[in-house]
């Protein structure tokens, strides 16, 4: 397994427990008032974009050449970082 294939299993694996961690997260919002049920959903939302966002661009990793795919790793790290806060932030607000 070369270096590129390495890092997108990795990604993928990080992704996958994001989008449990999602779920989980939505599961626990429905025990809330309605205002913070809703509240949550909208944070969970950007949450989910968020994952989608690294889905995309890890899909263009795995689809560039050998030469490419540094460049869009950045891509991926900053999106894997942005919903990886984002999930902080949520899962600091659900111990409120």
């Amino acid at each position: 397994m070369n270096l590129k294939e390495a890092y997108k299993k990795k990604a993928e694996a990080e992704l996958e427990l994001s989008q449990a961690r999602l779920v989980e997260l939505r599961a626990k919002s429905k025990n809330f008032s309605a205002e913070a049920h809703l509240n949550y959903a909208k944070r969970l939302d950007e949450f989910e974009h968020g994952i989608t966002t690294a889905k995309g661009k890890l899909k263009e990793l795995g689809e560039a050449g050998e030469d490419a795919w540094e460049k869009l790793k950045d891509g991926v790290e900053s999106a894997l970082r942005s919903s990886s806060k984002t999930l902080k932030e949520i899962a600091d607000k659900f111990k409120d």
